[in-house]
């Protein structure tokens, strides 16, 4: 009579390691697939506060507000007043004479919104001025 012992896992214990392995990815990849969506719309929310900081610096110095249009898309840049806003953004700024300002704000990645103003009437999907909210 031999006595050998094998070391090793049987296959029913490998099935059941990938079975667990599967629900727990199942789980976890749809907490995870608007990751991106989300940082596009933090960056286009930054790169508001950024502009307001630039209306306000601009206002300080020539008593009016900016506008026109700052893009960072496809490496390709184009400023506002010295302001260059993140990759794939796009933000454009209209001023209303002497009494405030709007922008808005799109990503090359998504098709959300964000807007901010600040001394004029609100510009969809903001609703508090200063606060820049996407849509």
């Amino acid at each position: 009579m031999r006595n050998t012992t094998r070391k090793g896992f049987t296959l029913i214990e490998l099935l059941i390691v990938v079975v667990i392995i599967g629900i727990l990815a199942a789980i976890a990849i749809p907490k995870f697939a608007n990751t991106k969506e989300k940082a596009y719309l933090a960056s286009m929310k930054s790169d508001l506060r950024n502009m307001a900081t630039v209306e306000e610096g601009y206002f300080s110095d020539f008593q009016v507000y900016t506008n026109g249009t700052a893009s960072n898309v496809g490496g390709t840049t184009a400023s506002l007043s010295g302001f260059v806003p993140s990759a794939g953004v796009t933000v454009t700024a209209a001023n209303t004479g002497g009494t405030g300002w709007s922008a808005t704000a799109g990503h090359s990645a998504t098709t959300r919104t964000c807007a901010i103003f600040i001394g004029v009437a609100a510009v969809t999907p903001a609703t508090v001025e200063g606060e820049p909210k996407c849509s």
